[in-house]
């Protein structure tokens, strides 16, 4: 039988999922140029160049066995927690929050780490628990313990949106693995009372306003509720087929903060219209939907959970960005996967996807890497 002249390591990867996050990809580097003014620098050309890069990396983590995702579970969160508290003593300020640690070459937020990180350490710690003691205070305490202090370091910072990236990452773990429901009920309803004490003593002044702007952005369309109100106008403006390519104005003419990152998707929007928001939402459920395909399949319960997880951060990244760009959540600063400029969210999404890849793999050899 004659061999395939694809190479092996070409042909096993998951090219369905792959193609469309090209087309993302490319069209996220389109709306950068765009928002640069038809320029490759400062965003597209670095979008595209970190994407490559970070691809290469995820599909080496792929081929990582699984034993050693088990064995650097905890060594990596202990890691990424010592960054986090090197922030709070050394890290560079930046629109008001220290998040950043300058590393000379690159500025790294380890907070954005932590969100891949806490859905590998707690696979790990739940499937190193016996599944009777899931349902205890075993399943509940130490687990709450390793998702409160890294949600803590970085609310400290202050970067509410991260924080409950972490939580809401963690809590999935939990659900994942089993915890009784009402567990989950009875919190939510302790939420919902504690919600308004918490948002008279301990959010900021700035976080507050995020609050009451979501709830009334009118109210102060030059002020705090600036960013969304501009936001909506670039999404509304481009009607079905958009403007065209490099004839967006919101953009262009600067009414739109943050066009090329967290409001990238507004910035879309208005040059290719419904259709381009079509596209977008249809490859990120391409990927999604490869995910948890990939997460049923897997052969034991820490490739479930992993998978899983990493799904779950990813989504949370496209729902609150793409919530908070329409108005129908705060703006909390997360930015849109695949198609935002920085380089620090692009890493975080394309370990969660590389890792997603690897439980690939082990599904079709599970015999050979238990």
């Amino acid at each position: 039988m004659s061999r395939s002249v694809v190479p092996d390591v070409v042909a096993r990867q998951p090219w369905q999922m792959l193609v469309p996050l090209f087309g993302l990809v490319s069209l996220g580097a389109a709306v950068l140029y765009s928002a640069a003014g038809g320029s490759l620098q400062p965003y597209a050309l670095s979008h595209v160049v970190r994407f490559l890069i970070f691809l290469v990396m995820a599909v080496l983590i792929s081929r990582t066995d699984r034993n050693l995702f088990r064995m650097i579970a905890f060594p990596l969160y202990g890691a990424t927690l010592v960054l986090l508290v090197l922030v709070e003593l050394v890290g560079a300020v930046g629109g008001g929050s220290q998040r950043w640690l300058n590393l000379g070459f690159m500025s790294l937020q380890p907070s954005e780490l932590m969100k891949p990180g806490i859905v590998l350490v707690l696979a790990k710690f739940y499937d190193a628990l016996p599944p009777p003691m899931t349902a205890s205070w075993r399943g509940l305490v130490p687990a709450g313990a390793l998702i409160v202090a890294p949600a803590a370091l970085v609310a400290l910072q202050p970067d509410l949106g991260t924080a409950l990236a972490i939580c809401f990452g963690g809590v999935v773990m939990m659900f994942l693995a089993g915890l009784p429901l009402w567990w989950f009920l009875s919190a939510g309803g302790a939420g919902l009372i504690a919600a308004p004490i918490a948002f008279f003593t301990l959010l900021h002044d700035y976080q507050r306003n995020r609050v009451l702007t979501f709830l009334n952005p009118e109210g102060d369309p030059l002020g705090t509720g600036y960013h969304i109100t501009q936001s909506k106008i670039a999404i509304g403006s481009g009607g079905v087929f958009g403007k065209g390519f490099g004839n967006g104005t919101q953009s262009h003419l600067q009414y739109l903060p943050e066009a090329h990152t967290d409001f990238v998707f507004a910035t879309m929007a208005e040059e290719w219209g419904l259709l381009g928001g079509l596209f977008v939402l249809f490859v990120f459920a391409v990927v999604l939907t490869w995910g948890l395909k990939v997460a049923r399949r897997a052969p034991d319960r820490f490739s479930s959970l992993l998978a899983t997880g990493m799904v779950a951060t990813i989504f949370f990244y496209v729902a609150i960005n793409l919530m908070m760009v329409m108005g129908l959540a705060p703006v909390v600063g997360i930015p849109l996967p695949f198609m935002s400029h920085g380089g620090t969210s692009m890493l975080t999404n394309m370990l969660c996807l590389g890792t997603i890849m690897a439980v690939n793999r082990w599904n079709q050899k599970p015999g050979s890497l238990s």
